[in-house]
């Protein structure tokens, strides 16, 4: 049996009342007190996340940009330094490697944030073209430990921690590093994946343990597992790798073709294909579903219109914030129009749904 993998803070799950369970390879923590408590906390007050399991690669040289453009979909070249980017890798015929966020750290110095099951094929896919430019790449995935801070509240508690730096000044999708957070030095983002204001913290994997008490000292913050992670991403509209996306699914289809521009000099793989359907369209559609017969649509649950299957769920879920079944379904695009019905087959049985807009859930504006 392989030993599953282990972030630096496995030996303090228990005291926060962790239940493990194996997620691609490594044991991680599925809830602490539960889902939905979890969940209703970072929507409403703060909770931390471990996601030391996510992979660091770095991209260093002269021709790190170079390198870059030609092997993400984003237009790496808009990117100032101390700023973050969402970007997508993609095969040849459009399919998803990956989808990542790129730091921009200085000129030629880029950190380049993976999912964690993807890490090893990320960095080897990448080497493929390293050869034709200068430039350096390094997997510090086992050096680094990554927290995630996320909720309303996340500021207020944060900057208690923080010494050197107003966290204010870190705006969305930016980041500081050298952060004095309980006196170590941090690179913070105003990142998250949640839907919610927050900060991803990202630490050497020997402190992490520490931030991570210290944190959990706050009253406003609870520890949240995979589950409300899943949830709460799902109700934001935020794509999970190996279900709205994956190498048979493109980005256009999965709906984040905002993170795909085909009109940068830089050719990429996929670009002619993404291209086509940026313009004419892509042959399936990320759409969203609300049950009306009662069922949950999950993950693999064929969707059809009469007899015809035109898809399948992506992501289902008892939504905890809308209290609504619901979930993201990739379709044939004649049938992605708004208030269509739909069967979905739910063990044995067609059970209706129509399509709704999505994401299930926007953050509230501040006053």
């Amino acid at each position: 049996m392989t030993q599953l993998k282990r972030t630096p803070l496995f030996d303090v799950y228990g005291q926060y009342g962790a239940k493990t369970i194996d997620f691609g390879g490594w044991e991680l923590p599925v809830q602490f007190s539960g889902i939905k408590e979890e969940h209703e906390a970072v929507r409403t007050k703060a909770g931390l996340f471990d996601v030391s399991h996510m992979g660091e690669i770095t991209v260093k040289g002269k021709e790190a940009l170079a390198f870059l453009q030609r092997t993400v979909t984003n237009d790496v070249s808009k990117l100032a330094s101390s700023k973050a980017q969402y970007a997508a890798i993609c095969y040849e015929d459009g399919g998803t490697v990956d989808d990542i966020i790129i730091y921009k750290k200085a000129e030629e110095d880029y950190l380049l944030v993976v999912n964690a099951a993807n890490v090893d094929k990320d960095f080897e896919w990448l080497m493929k073209f390293a050869g034709d430019y200068e430039v350096s790449l390094q997997n510090i995935s086992a050096e680094i430990a990554q927290l995630a801070l996320q909720g309303p509240l996340a500021e207020e508690v944060l900057q208690k921690l923080t010494e050197n730096t107003d966290l204010k000044e870190i705006k969305f999708f930016s980041f500081i590093d050298g952060v004095k957070v309980c006196g170590i030095n941090t690179l913070v983002s105003r990142t998250g994946y949640t839907g919610e204001d927050g900060f991803e913290i990202y630490c050497p994997a020997e402190n992490a343990a520490l931030i991570w008490q210290e944190i959990l000292k706050s009253d406003l913050v609870k520890p949240i597992g995979l589950g409300a992670r899943d949830t709460l991403r799902f109700e934001a509209g935020l794509p999970l790798y190996g279900q709205e996306l994956s190498a048979t699914i493109t980005p256009i289809e999965a709906g984040i073709g905002f993170a795909v521009k085909c009109d940068k000099e830089a050719d990429f793989n996929g670009k002619e294909v993404l291209k086509q359907q940026k313009t004419e369209g892509a042959p399936r559609k990320l759409i969203g579903i609300e049950m009306i017969d009662r069922g949950i649509p999950r993950h693999g649950y064929p969707v059809y219109i009469n007899d015809e299957l035109i898809g399948e769920v992506t992501t289902g879920t008892q939504s905890p914030t809308l209290k609504k079944n619901v979930g993201y379904a990739l379709i044939q695009s004649e049938y992605a129009a708004l208030d269509e019905v739909v069967t979905v087959e739910i063990r044995g049985k067609k059970l209706q749904a129509k399509i709704v807009p999505t994401p299930f859930y926007k953050r509230p504006r501040k006053q």
